[in-house]
Parts: C-alpha cells; structure tokens; sequence
C-alpha cells in the first residue's frame, strides 16, 4: 500500500497517498476559505466522467456496493448513515488491544458512496452513488498496522478476499469493489468470483500498481491495498493481478486527469476499462482527507458507475453492466482497445444511457427449458462400438492403394494428352 502523508488544509488535513515510486510529500497550498477545498478539487473528477449529467438518472438508491479492503469508518461525516459492517478475517492478526487503522477502506468507500456533510451535503466528498449502502468487509491489514506481518506471513488468512466475497454476496451486495489484489491466482479466490457472478454480483477489481507487463514469469505477492508485488529477494513484477484478471471480472486501470496511461498502473489484456487515478481525493477516518495516486480510487470510481447503473435496472446481468459500461467510455485508444487503458475512460451517464438499450436485451427464453432435451423418447446409454484392429488396418490399407491408383491414372491421362493442346 502506498505511503500516506499528512498536511493542513482548512479545516481538514490533506495527505498525499504516493504511488509505489512517489516523490518527497509536499506542503499543499493554501486553501480558498470562501469555498471547501474538499468538494472544489472532487468536483472536476466526478464531471471528467459525466457524473452529475449521470445523476439525472440515477444515484444508486436501492444498492449495496461491498467495499472489502481494510475496513470502513462508519463514523465519517461523508459517509454516516450509509455503511452496515460485515465481518473481520483479519482478526487476530493485529496485536489485542489494536483497532484496524480503516484508513484505505473509508477512502474507497468515499469514492464509491460518500454523501457529503454540512448544510446541503455541500462539504467533504461526494462519491460517484451517493443513495447506495455499503457494506465494509475487512479481509486486509494496511501495511502500517502492526499484524501485517503476521497477517502476509502464514496460511491462516490466505483465504479472506474469497470470504469476504462470498459474505458479501450471501449478504445482498449488488456490486462487490476489490481495490485490492495480489500478484498469483488462488482457486478460492476464482471459485469465489465465480460464485458471485452466478449469483447476479457486478465485481469490480484494480489491475494493480506494479507497472508490469508482458513479463512471463510470476511473482510472490500477499493480498493487499491494489499494487504489485515482486518475487522475493527482488525480480520482474507481475505481468497479471488477480482477482482483477479472473474471466467476468472488470479489472480497472488508472488514468491521469488528461486520460492517460498513468505509468505505475499494470498493464494487460485482462484491463476493461480505466479510470482516474492520480491525485485523487478521499475521505479518511478522525474527520481527515486523503489525496493519493492508483488503482484503488479507478477501481471506486468504477464501482461507483456500476452502482447507478444497477439501480437504475435492478438486477441487470453482469455481462451487460459490463457491456454498458465499455459502450459508454470515452477518451478511447486510437485501435478501439489498449492493454494499459482497456476500452477508454468511463464515462457514467455514457455507460447509463447504454445500460437503457441493453436491459430490453432479450437474455432468457432462448432453446428449451431447463430439464428439457431435443430427443425424444427415455434416455438410453450410449453405446459403444468395438472394432477389431486388424479390420481397421485392413480399410486404412486399401483406402492408401484405392488414393494410390487414383494418382496414377491420373498421370497416365494427362501423358496421354494431345501435345497441340
């Protein structure tokens, strides 16, 4: 997880959250105290992705959105009233007495669901569904917290991220947001999206901050806050992230604010779609705000995106919440598809005018019914026909002779030709 950095700005103290190669942290500048410094630097992002002109439409009332990363503070002033809190697999990981810092879980959820505070909602982070609910999931430690190492170090809890999804589905969530990952596939992990996809779950994952690609061979890695992880020891980065590179799931890529291949994030054919990742601004725990660069805020943002898009159609299959939002990116690459940016950029009231066409889609009804075949009449075994293997030397033979002859008669007619022809 990248290094977080704090520094006074009004009434809130801005941080900088690096990406893995950041520069030194930075005094912010002062602050116009006519207006808050929090909303006037979200609002640009949110309108970059059509936002607002998506609100029109939709706002993600009637949603739940899983955040499973590190935990959520349900007492953040953007976020109070709007996060019910799951369970914690990490438990035990942490010293007693310790309480999970929270710090990159309330960023995401922010991102993805934040509500604003102060007369109007006007102060603090909005986030891309302001009306969906979420649901906290802890199945990770930041690296700070003082169980990391116990937590990255054994067995025990190799297996949280597919807990957490499959709480998480098991519990209502529409939309499940990972920005998180790590850098080898576990058969839990893709056993568990899989699961959430057949029980009608959009799941959305960070492609990762390691900057890696085409490198063949794998690397270690530990669940973690979206970045790459490198063998031990040193070596290449990995060339795919996981959850983010399971078939179904939509792996997001991060983008600067001119829609460009931010260079830390990874790149690879399992990249659908991307979305800002430099310098972007959330909500933290204790009333602080957060400015930080990666996949993890993309990954909200687009989480955020499926959120509207699910409640404005209830229950719209993931294939085609998937398909709206590709159909309405923007800033796309020149050949329709990039490895380092997918599709383009999301564009949410893009991606919602689309989600309109595709939910009169016709996507049952098609063949015959469950339980039904084409045959009729009972079902029998079907058999099988032994042969002798003399017999079917004895064909193979005579059909080579029978070619045989054919090839010679063709010769000798041809010489016997007409030479004036």
């Amino acid at each position: 997880m990248a290094v977080l950095r704090r520094a006074a700005a009004a009434a809130a103290a801005l941080a900088l959250a690096a990406a893995p190669a950041a520069p030194p942290a930075r005094a912010a500048a002062p602050p116009n105290l006519a207006a808050d410094p929090v909303r006037d630097a979200v609002t640009p992002v949110l309108e970059s992705l059509g936002v607002p002109r998506a609100w029109t439409m939709s706002r993600g009332g009637g949603v739940t959105v899983a955040v499973l990363d590190s935990g959520v503070d349900e007492d953040q002033a953007d976020l109070a009233g709007s996060v019910t809190a799951g369970p914690d697999y990490t438990r035990g990981a942490n010293p007693p007495g310790v309480a999970p810092k929270r710090l990159h879980g309330t960023n995401m959820a922010s991102i993805i669901a934040g509500h604003g505070h102060g007369p109007g909602g006007t102060e603090g982070v909005v986030g891309v569904a302001p009306e969906a609910r979420l649901l906290s999931v802890r199945v990770i430690l930041e690296r700070d917290e003082p169980g990391f190492a116990e937590f990255t170090g054994g067995g025990r809890y190799t297996g949280t991220i597919a807990q957490g999804i499959r709480y998480a589905v098991d519990h209502g969530a529409d939309v499940v947001s990972l920005s998180l990952g790590r850098s080898y596939p576990t058969p839990r992990e893709r056993d568990a999206v899989a699961y959430a996809i057949s029980r009608n779950a959009v799941v959305v994952a960070a492609a990762g901050n390691s900057g890696a690609e085409d490198d063949p061979r794998g690397a270690g890695g530990r669940p973690a806050p979206a970045r790459g992880a490198r063998r031990p020891g040193g070596g290449a980065p990995t060339r795919y992230f996981y959850p983010a590179s399971f078939p179904g799931v939509i792996s997001v890529a991060a983008v600067d604010a001119r829609g460009r291949h931010a260079g830390f994030s990874n790149r690879n054919s399992g990249v659908v779609v991307s979305a800002p990742g430099v310098q972007i601004i959330g909500a933290g725990p204790d009333g602080r705000y957060w400015i930080g660069d990666g996949t993890s805020p993309a990954t909200a943002f687009v989480s955020g995106v499926a959120a509207l898009i699910r409640s404005r159609h209830r229950g719209l299959a993931p294939a085609l919440v998937t398909q709206a939002i590709v159909a309405g990116t923007g800033n796309r690459p020149a050949r329709g598809y990039d490895r380092g940016v997918g599709f383009g950029r999301v564009d949410a009231a893009a991606a919602l005018a689309a989600s309109d066409t595709l939910a009169g889609a016709r996507t049952g009804g098609a063949g015959l019914p469950a339980g039904k075949r084409f045959a009729t009449g009972p079902v029998r075994p079907v058999q099988v026909v032994h042969r002798s293997g003399g017999l079917v030397f004895a064909c193979l033979l005579i059909c080579a002779l029978s070619l045989l002859g054919l090839a010679g008669s063709a010769v000798l007619l041809r010489g016997d030709r007409d030479p004036g022809e």
